[in-house]
């Protein structure tokens, strides 16, 4: 009887998560949508119930980093812009708690400040588009879509400043419907199930190619040695807090100790005075 290798186990292991992966699952998601202009066009015309949207750009894992000293940052699922030059978030999210109305509104404003150049007017503001698909109906009214507008609350008139936040519920079912088709879709394992072929030609390619599972593979890593790296930094800088309470070293000291640079030690003890 042949014994199997670390290495032959930890590949079975793989190609097993694989095989379970979906679209609701962000690691395929972004594969699959990543300059993927055809498929963007796609989600985005379900979803905005039109049939006429053209992208012009699409990208997965896009960083808007917060200017502000120690402020949070966010890194996009899928950024897209078609061609009125809108400009559009579209998240995946398992947890419910993922899907909190504070991070559509975080979100929005952090896509906002990206979006003039100095001197522009601000009338030259593109419309944004926070898109979430949820796993679940977040909401919890059954409907398919939650669209988020501004109105005035006196009179109910839209206030019509282009910020723009939907709720895709995936959950939901209705194969009459396009965008019941479409989350079923997303719900899918197997691309020989789903309903879009512009969808299931890229499942097939990452789950059921050489190629494509290779790449799958490549991201696992990618992302495992990222979350590392993150955990890293930031029990390090668990750790320069406690030191900086303690005041007892200097900051270049507790740099040392913590291998962060200076300027971060600093940008934590400001962090404390506020």
């Amino acid at each position: 009887m042949e014994t199997k290798t670390m290495v032959d186990i930890e590949r079975e292991e793989e190609l097993q998560a694989i095989s379970k992966l979906r679209l609701l699952d962000d690691d395929l998601m972004r594969l699959v949508f990543d300059k993927n202009i055809e498929a963007t066009e796609l989600l985005l015309n379900i979803i905005l119930q039109r049939n006429d949207l053209k992208v012009l750009e699409v990208v997965a894992q896009r960083e808007y980093k917060n200017a502000m000293a120690g402020g949070r940052s966010i890194t996009i699922d899928i950024y897209a812009i078609d061609r009125e030059r809108k400009v559009y978030d579209i998240e995946i999210q398992r947890a419910s708690e993922g899907a909190d109305v504070h991070r559509a509104r975080f979100h929005s404003s952090m896509i906002d400040t990206r979006m003039l150049k100095k001197r522009q007017k601000f009338k030259e503001l593109h419309d944004s588009y926070v898109i979430f698909i949820t796993e679940e109906d977040v909401i919890g009214v059954g409907l398919s879509l939650y669209h988020v507008e501004r109105v005035f609350k006196e009179t109910g008139a839209p206030f019509g400043d282009g910020s723009h936040i939907i709720y895709v519920n995936g959950s939901y079912k209705n194969d009459e419907d396009p965008v019941g088709k479409l989350m079923h879709d997303f719900r899918c394992t197997s691309s020989v199930d789903m309903f879009y072929s512009v969808l299931a030609n890229q499942v097939r390619y990452f789950k059921e190619t050489e190629g494509g599972k290779e790449i799958v593979c490549k991201t696992f890593e990618e992302l495992a040695d990222k979350r590392a790296k993150a955990r890293e930094e930031a029990r390090a800088k668990e750790d320069a807090s406690r030191l900086l309470a303690m005041g007892k070293l200097t900051y270049e000291e507790i740099a040392k100790c913590t291998d962060l640079p200076v300027e971060e030690i600093k940008n934590l003890a400001d962090l404390q005075l506020a």
